[in-house]
């Protein structure tokens, strides 16, 4: 069983000062991992990674012994469009999320697949395959990225109408896709999966919930669990983040995960609201102390 204290357990932060700034911000949170943005993600165009931050960063990480870190892509980023303008905006802006994470030294880049309104999901499926196939293009893997495990995530959806990834097949069917071409694995949040229709919350949902986990994308795949409360119900397919323990999840689900062995090797990073300082932290103690007891 891995050890509570050791567990990876973290929060997004920001990072206003310089990349490397998110370092300090998650160990004063309590975190050992942590989710950043790479540029504003409501932004098509962003700068390179100065490599002096990154070296900070790297610095800072192998200090205070925190990682995997995760950046999360754009959510901008369409890769299933209907119109071809805008998957190719899409995939312009996924390589450079992608530069961005490997010079950061990151593990894992957060994707959500898109939306395929206007088009069929087997259509919607085959285009963002394309556009990820597209935009690592020529990139080489084999260098640095994979001393450090680098793995490109397909998070899982809210299940909103035409949203790709709102089942857990569709997560499995684009990883299978893309793995012949592209470092790849999977993110699923709890908030998603809750509000896709999965129960997570009584014991024997949870149980047969990972039994569906088990069978499309596979326990080892699951790289990260982004670890959110929800505000809405089951199956209302709303991604409506609530803290730890305070939503329609509530804290004994939460428990159950991180004593999961099946997910030993995964990190959990909270993506909860920031309602007042000091917000982070308390989500992470909450997850913290859920994993102890």
């Amino acid at each position: 069983m891995v050890n509570a204290a050791k567990k990876r357990i973290g929060v997004h932060v920001g990072t206003a000062g310089g990349v490397w700034t998110a370092v300090n911000r998650a160990v004063d949170a309590g975190a050992n991992t942590f989710q950043i943005f790479s540029a504003s993600p409501r932004m098509w165009k962003a700068s390179p990674v100065k490599a002096a931050d990154a070296e900070k960063m790297l610095e800072l990480r192998k200090k205070h012994d925190v990682g995997p870190v995760a950046v999360h892509a754009s959510y901008l980023i369409n890769l299933c469009s209907q119109t071809e303008s805008v998957r190719a905006n899409s995939t312009a802006a996924f390589r450079g999320e992608v530069e961005r994470a490997l010079a950061l030294g990151a593990e894992f880049l957060v994707l959500h697949p898109g939306s395929w309104k206007g088009l069929t999901r087997e259509e919607g499926l085959r285009l963002a395959a394309e556009s990820i196939e597209k935009a690592i293009d020529g990139i080489d893997f084999t260098q640095s990225a994979a001393a450090k495990g680098f793995r490109i995530l397909i998070e899982n959806t809210a299940g909103a109408e035409f949203s790709l990834g709102g089942k857990l097949e569709q997560v499995a069917e684009l990883v299978e896709k893309l793995r012949s071409c592209a470092p790849v694995a999977v993110c699923l949040d709890t908030c998603h999966v809750h509000v896709a229709g999965y129960d997570i919350v009584s014991a024997d949902g949870y149980a047969e919930t990972m039994m569906l986990v088990k069978d499309t994308v596979g326990f080892e795949a699951v790289r990260v669990w982004h670890c959110n409360d929800a505000k809405a119900a089951m199956g209302s397919k709303l991604d409506r983040h609530e803290h730890i323990g305070e939503g329609t999840i509530g804290a004994e689900a939460f428990r159950r995960l991180l004593h999961d062995e099946r997910f030993a090797h995964a990190a959990f990073i909270a993506e909860t609201p920031v309602d007042a300082p000091g917000d982070e932290a308390r989500n992470v103690g909450v997850l913290r102390t859920l994993a102890a007891g």
